[in-house]
């Protein structure tokens, strides 16, 4: 590599070094990172009209939470692996191992959802019993 390349290389290095706080600073220090939702399966049911089954793995990374909402269906949790807290308006907190379960009916509010371990991620398979088209997830307060 002849000097100039390598000067060249160098000042690369140091300006994308330069450049790494400010990527970081602007991602927010006290944002927790975002669930990551897979959709498996989703089939409409023949013999409940107008209902369609849908099933999703939710995986939390370390210190993940969700924001207040419903899913205006039946939720069926399942924890595959880490630990989880949850919790619907009016009912109490609960922490979550592997093979444990949750549920959530039609008019619940998830007020909290979360990975119970900040250094371990977490993850769970939910079935949702929905009307056909509607949304999972709809923002509540």
């Amino acid at each position: 590599m002849t000097s100039r390349k390598l000067i060249l290389a160098l000042l690369c290095l140091i300006f994308a070094a330069l450049l790494a706080p400010e990527a970081t600073a602007t991602k927010g220090a006290d944002t927790p990172p975002e669930a990551k939702v897979t959709q498996l399966l989703s089939k409409d049911l023949t013999n409940l009209p107008g209902k369609e089954g849908v099933m999703i793995t939710v995986e939390y990374p370390p210190g993940a939470s969700d924001p207040v909402h419903r899913h205006n269906a039946n939720a069926f949790v399942y924890v595959l692996e880490g630990s989880i807290v949850m919790q619907v308006r009016g009912g109490k907190e609960v922490t979550l191992t592997p093979g444990q379960t949750f549920y959530e009916g039609p008019d619940d509010v998830h007020t909290v959802g979360r990975n119970a371990s900040k250094t371990k991620p977490a993850k769970f398979v939910v079935v949702l019993v929905k009307e056909k088209g509607a949304p999972i997830l709809v923002p509540a307060k």
